[in-house]
């Protein structure tokens, strides 16, 4: 059956709601399209109507007159009081009863769009136009850290623009950005409302026309699968760019670390393993007390940074010159001309042509060679290496588990020597977890199931027989519940090391930065805030994706690392000593020096618990016993 063909009255108010529909500005031209019927009917009219339709006393009006009192009208009712002649009233009381009905209409039609513009910007929905600015999708508590670390960054740039789109209100960001990271100096920061999986939704903050993007997982849910999603809406974009995008990221799980891969083979993408990362670091610090420490300086942009500088004066000079030949720069490596990265390479490795320094400065403009011909090296202070001692087997215990644990463990197993026992006291639910963790080479593991908080039972483990004691912090309960736990546990273990004089390391792992300054009055040897050192290490790939490769060796137990040595290996104490001894010193043992770490201002933290990196070579200092050299080395 055929549908009966619509009426003119359908037709009209088909129309009507359409238009009705096409928001605020349509409705304020068709507003004045209407008045501007009214006031040319009237107009017509009185200037067609001759006197009888013109005011009292006047032999009537021409046109343009007649259309400017009755636009008069229309703004203004109140001006037709003065009106006479009852010809004129009348017309004038139709314009003016029209200019009541537009005027009041227009008035809400203004308000209504104006409420909802209010609205469209509280949600964040507007396009940032903006290019050359960094791009940080998703929310998390690693945004503060970023968000300071770039500002640092960008000061000495004229202008930076920082763009964060999060599934969160607008308004409640930027509040929180305020209340959290305070002033931000000559960088702007934009925040936009909108779905990280979404296309449409991430062209809002133009990610195509930025110089870096990071991609922060979420706090709850599956952190990776977020990440993954956001990815693929990012790199499979209609209105991507040919050109590589600079993508930073973090994972939880290494084994989706070749999907991410495989969805950024076109671009230059970073992605942080977490735990293995805070893993490694928390293995290496058990055994070295301040190396968390010395990643913190010389990750964040508040000190000196690694950086890459081409230097042709170099070419065809060796890795041993070039360490000597800086003043206020700490030679490291090396980056050939095809993109490889080698750390402290032998000291006869030749720069050729295109080769880059990799140099630890306060900016990269301050690499500068010195022009010193024949560096001051006091060799006459320079002690010749002694062969290593053998290591022992080792103890070691571990307070707590969380999904870093088993990579400590192996990590651990790689350091010592065969032989070594490692025991783990966590809650009853975890056995099952920790006896399938790993298989471990050189540790015995043991497990013991309690409550780490809990006096009595810290009591009978003989804490005094291991060698290093590491804190975990429990990621299953909420940030300040586990560092609260934490806290009482190195309070107890700070009473029981005060009761016996033998040493033993211990070191902690925090959630909240701010917990730091409270955990200092337990004078544990080192504390690892995990998530401030990975917003660090994603700051930094953010404004150098070729630190990538210089970080995953600086972690990897098969590349070279950073060490911290006794200083009385390395040369005579109590001697004033320039820093260009030192370096010399290390180079002899095929090692590279970045700087020391003083005893004395070990637990201070205003003086960065004793650790200096980069300082000027021809600064003279006296060590003293407990004193370290940081160096980096192949073991």
């Amino acid at each position: 059956m055929m549908a009966s063909k619509p009426s003119f009255s359908e037709k009209f108010r088909y129309w009507f709601d359409n238009y009705m529909s096409s928001g605020t500005l349509a409705l304020i031209g068709g507003l004045g399209v209407v008045s501007l019927a009214v006031i040319l009917i009237a107009a017509s009219i009185i200037s067609l109507g001759g006197r009888p339709l013109a005011p009292q006393g006047s032999d009537g009006m021409d046109f343009i007159e007649a259309a400017w009192e009755s636009l008069m009208r229309t703004l203004d009712p109140g001006t037709m009081g003065g009106d006479v002649g009852w010809g004129f009233r009348w017309v004038m009381l139709f314009v003016t009863l029209g200019g009541i009905f537009i005027i009041s209409t227009l008035i809400g039609v203004l308000t209504t769009g104006l409420e909802s513009k209010i609205e469209e910007l509280r949600k964040g929905r507007s396009r940032v136009l903006e290019t050359n600015h960094v791009v940080i999708l998703g929310w998390s508590p690693q945004v503060f850290t970023i968000l300071a670390e770039l500002i640092v960054a960008n000061q000495n740039q004229k202008r930076g623009v920082i763009a964060i789109l999060a599934e969160r209100d607008k308004l409640e960001m930027e509040e929180e950005i305020r209340a959290r990271v305070g002033e931000t100096g000559n960088t702007r920061i934009i925040c936009r409302s909108g779905s990280l999986s979404e296309p449409t939704d991430l062209e809002i903050v133009s990610p195509h026309a930025a110089r870096a993007i990071i991609i922060l997982p979420p706090e709850t849910g599956d952190a990776d699968a977020d990440v993954i999603k956001a990815a693929l809406a990012l790199t499979n974009s209609p209105h991507r760019h040919p050109e590589p995008y600079h993508i930073v990221t973090q994972l939880r799980n290494a084994h989706n670390l070749e999907i991410l891969q495989m969805i950024g083979q076109h671009d230059r993408l970073s992605a942080i393993v977490t735990p293995e990362v805070i893993a490694r670091v928390t293995a290496q610090t058990s055994r070295q007390s301040g190396l968390s420490v010395v990643y913190t300086e010389l990750l964040n942009f508040g000190g000196d940074e690694i950086y890459f500088h081409e230097e042709p004066a170099l070419s065809g000079r060796t890795y041993g010159e070039a360490l000597l030949a800086y003043e206020d720069s700490a030679v490291l490596g090396l980056q050939r001309a095809d993109g490889s990265i080698l750390l402290n390479p032998p000291s006869e490795t030749r720069f050729a042509p295109g080769d880059r320094l990799i140099a630890i400065s306060a900016d990269d403009d301050t690499i500068r060679l010195s022009g010193l011909n024949t560096p001051p090296v006091q060799t006459h202070l320079i002690r010749t290496a002694s062969r290593p001692t053998p290591l022992s087997p080792e103890r070691a215990l571990l307070l707590g588990w969380n999904d870093s644990a088993p990579i400590i463990l192996r990590q651990l197993d790689q350091y010592v020597s065969p032989g070594s026992r490692v025991m783990v006291v966590a809650a009853p639910s975890f056995q099952d977890r920790v006896v399938a963790c790993c298989s471990l080479t050189n540790q015995t593991l043991e497990f013991l199931a309690g409550d780490t908080t809990d006096r009595d039972l810290l009591d009978t483990l003989a804490i005094h027989d291991y060698n290093h004691v590491i804190v975990l912090a429990d990621t299953g309960l909420d940030v300040q519940t586990a560092d609260a736990r934490t806290l009482i546990t190195l309070l107890h273990l700070r009473n029981i090391a005060g009761m016996d004089a033998t040493p033993f390391s211990i070191v902690s792992e925090m959630l909240d930065l701010r917990n730091r300054e409270l955990a200092a009055v337990t004078n544990v040897d080192d504390f690892i805030v995990s998530d401030h050192l990975i917003s660090l290490m994603t700051a930094q790939l953010a404004e150098n994706a070729d630190l990538f490769d210089v970080f995953s060796d600086l972690f990897d137990p098969e590349g070279c690392e950073i060490y911290l040595k006794p200083v009385q290996d390395y040369m005579e104490l109590g001697q004033p000593v320039n820093f260009y001894t030192v370096t010399e010193a290390a180079r002899r043992r095929r090692e590279t020096a970045l700087g020391y770490r003083l005893a004395a201002q070990a637990h201070h933290q205003a003086a960065a618990f004793g650790v200096r990196i980069n300082p000027r070579k021809s600064e003279e200092i006296r060590f003293a016993e407990g004193d370290k050299i940081i160096v980096l080395s192949e073991g």
